[in-house]
């Protein structure tokens, strides 16, 4: 059974920062899998969108235009547990952000943004809130 934990949100200034945690069971991140963790993010009253993706086989990542050189997305194999971090937060990053895991990304750079849209990620978590305010 797959299980995905977000952890990490909270309220912050807009110029501060923030690591969420994405701690994933029963799903691994083989070189030799099509498996991926991507970040998407809703605020209230939008749709879902992607925010990031690191693939299993090559170990690339893609992000979408707005976070780029914000944010990060990393892992750590020891633990299972994905990060995206977060840093220059503005207000409009403001959103439930979650993680979720698919089998069927063979390259988050080849494949681009495709690596981030919602319909091909099987796995959720529950999400977890950031709020970037003065």
């Amino acid at each position: 059974q797959v299980q995905l934990v977000e952890s990490g949100g909270g309220l912050v200034q807009p110029g501060g920062s923030l690591r969420l945690s994405c701690a994933v069971s029963g799903f691994t991140m083989d070189s030799k899998d099509n498996h991926a963790i991507a970040w998407f993010r809703q605020a209230p009253g939008k749709e879902r969108e992607g925010v990031s993706c690191i693939s299993s086989s090559d170990g690339t990542t893609y992000y979408r235009d707005s976070v780029k050189g914000r944010f990060t997305i990393s892992r750590d194999n020891a633990k299972n547990t994905f990060y995206l971090q977060l840093n220059n937060l503005k207000p409009e990053d403001t959103a439930v952000y979650f993680c979720a895991a698919s089998d069927r990304i063979s390259s988050a750079q080849a494949m681009g943004v495709i690596s981030i849209i919602t319909g091909w990620y099987d796995y959720w978590g529950q999400g977890t809130q950031v709020t970037v305010s003065s």
